[in-house]
Parts: C-alpha cells; structure tokens; sequence
C-alpha cells in the first residue's frame, strides 16, 4: 500500500480531493521502458491547483493523482539508461494532467521524461526548482541566446513574486543583471529585493493597455508570467532588438497589442515551453540551474508542505496567495 492525494469524481460530476491509501498495483503500467519510482518529493504549481479544484481542471480519467513534478530515487527500471538507486526529476510531459503524478510514494513513468539529478542538487533541491524554475532557466537561456547580455539594461520579471517569477528573478541577479521586478502585491516588495530584484515595478503600472503602440524604450529583456494586457503594454517599452520570454498566462490568454513594436523595434517575442521540452536542453538547462542559482536564496523561496496541505494550497495557487516555491515532502 501507499499514501496518494486522489482526485475523485462524484456521479453528479463534482470532483473531490483527499489522501488515501491506494495499493501499488493501482499504478498504471507503461507499455516501453517504464521506470518505477520512489518520490520524496514533490511541489505545487498553478496546473496542478487547477487538477486539485472542484472542477478537476485538466484531469480527464478518474481516480486521479495529481502533481506536475517530482524528484527520487528509481526503484526498478525495464530501460538500461536508469538502475535501481538512481536519483531522477520530472517535470512535464502532462504527467499529472494525463498521467498518474507525483502525489503519491511511488510512480511510473516512461524513462524518456525522467533527467537525472544533477549534481550539486539533493532531490529536496530540485523540487525547489520544479517545473517553475526549470521554467525560469529556459526562458533566461532563450533571452541570451538572442543577444541579451547584463550590459544592455534592466529586465523585467512580471509576476515576480510567483514561482516562476521568484527563480527567474534569482537567476537574473545572480547573473549579473539589473532586475526589476512587477508585483501586485507592496508586501512582497523585500522579498523580492533579498531575492536581487534591483527595483520593485507595481502592477497597476503596467496593467492597462494604452492606446500608443510604442512607449519609451524601458527594458532590454523580459519574463512575462502574466500575459494578457500587461504584456501587451510591455511590448512597447521593449528596446530596440530586446526580447520577452513568455512563459505564462495569469493575466489572460488574450494579447490585445499592435504589431508595430515588431516591426519599428525589431521586439522578438519567445514563446517557453517545458512540457515537451526535448531531453538534451532539460539536461542542459538543469545543469545550468545547479551552476548558477544561489542555494540560499532557493531556500528563502521554500513554503514547506504535506500530503494533507495540498487541497488547501490548490485554493490558494489558483486565487494568487501562494508566495515562492512549494515543496511537498511525500
């Protein structure tokens, strides 16, 4: 037997999320190259705050075990890339939307999701960096592939406070660059400056469109977590040539913006996937993660939580209270 967060659905369609004890042999079997593994950890992210809600959000088989991401150690294998002992992380693959996740002390995935645990990171680690910072990393390695470079000015990090905005952050300082850092929320404004943020931007600055389609050439980079009008409006503050690494939509789906920031300032838009995200650049961005983000900082970022928090902090994910990182120890 085995503890996991379920996520059932009632006959009249409503869904429920509990931890129970369910038996291994209810994991479901992956036809090629399947590995077992023992999970120790894992974290929250907003798909999974959806997948935990009263309308089970991107769940689509009932019973259900949520958790976009975890991180431990190979119990058996049927592919010879990985041997019982080896330390792994997941992260994508709509595991915890279509397949069984991390919620749960063990898993069974297919081995081409897994990377294994870089060095210089303990599982705890990396689930601190979850699916959210290797999120941050592949946008940061987008914005320099495309010229950035801390000698141009200021990058903006929208959303900065959230999970994917708090390592982006991070990063950014620890590489050298000035940061600046969008929050809707004043109390967060320490946070972020421990965090390296050089300036704090409030959201209500950027939250409205505007009918001009270029502004004042402000930022030589971008992450955009939020997407909708601020992004938009980021659009035209970019410098000539710059960038905008976007990598989420709390702010919307929509993109009311002009096309002439693209055309007069050259503004490339970069879209970050880390679903599908091939294997050698998760090998790679991971390996950059253990080289450059701060630890300590890291560790500033980590709410801890158990099994048992997680319907709570699915609430929470979804109505923009949860600050950081969360890191579920299984």
């Amino acid at each position: 037997m085995m503890r996991a967060v379920i996520v059932e659905k009632d006959a009249d369609g409503a869904t429920h999320a509990a931890v129970k004890d369910i038996d291994e042999g209810d994991l479901p079997e992956v036809a090629e190259g399947g590995v077992t593994v023992a999970v120790e950890y894992s974290t929250l992210n907003y798909k999974d705050g959806l997948c935990l809600g009263p309308g089970g959000g991107l769940v689509r088989h009932y019973p259900h075990v949520p958790g976009i991401d975890f991180a431990g150690t190979v119990e058996r294998s049927d592919d010879p890339r990985y041997s019982p002992g080896d330390k792994v992380v997941l992260t994508g693959w709509r595991v915890g939307e279509a397949h069984w996740g991390g919620y749960a002390e063990k898993a069974r995935v297919k081995a081409d999701w897994l990377v294994p645990l870089p060095d210089g990171l303990s599982t705890r680690d990396a689930m601190a960096v979850g699916t959210a910072g290797l999120t941050a990393m592949l946008a940061v390695n987008a914005l320099e592939a495309h010229g950035l470079t801390p000698d141009h000015g200021p990058v903006l990090v929208t959303g900065a406070a959230g999970g994917v905005g708090s390592v982006a952050t991070t990063i950014l300082a620890a590489l050298g660059y000035e940061v600046a850092a969008v929050t809707g929320r004043p109390d967060q404004a320490d946070y972020l400056r421990d965090l390296g943020a050089a300036r704090i931007v409030a959201r209500a600055d950027l939250a409205e469109t505007t009918r001009k389609p270029l502004e004042s050439e402000e930022w030589a980079g971008c992450v955009d977590a939020v997407g909708g009008a601020m992004l938009a409006r980021v659009l035209g503050q970019m410098k000539y040539g710059s960038s905008v690494a976007a990598v989420g939509l709390a702010g919307g789906a929509d993109l009311p913006a002009k096309v002439i920031p693209f055309l007069l300032r050259a503004v490339n838009l970069l879209g970050i996937d880390s679903v599908l995200q091939p294997h050698d650049a998760r090998v790679a961005a991971w390996a950059r993660i253990a080289d450059v983000l701060p630890m300590e900082k890291l560790t500033a970022m980590v709410v801890p939580a158990s099994l048992e928090d997680l319907p709570r902090l699915g609430a929470d994910i979804l109505e923009g209270k949860v600050r950081g990182r969360v890191v579920v120890e299984i």
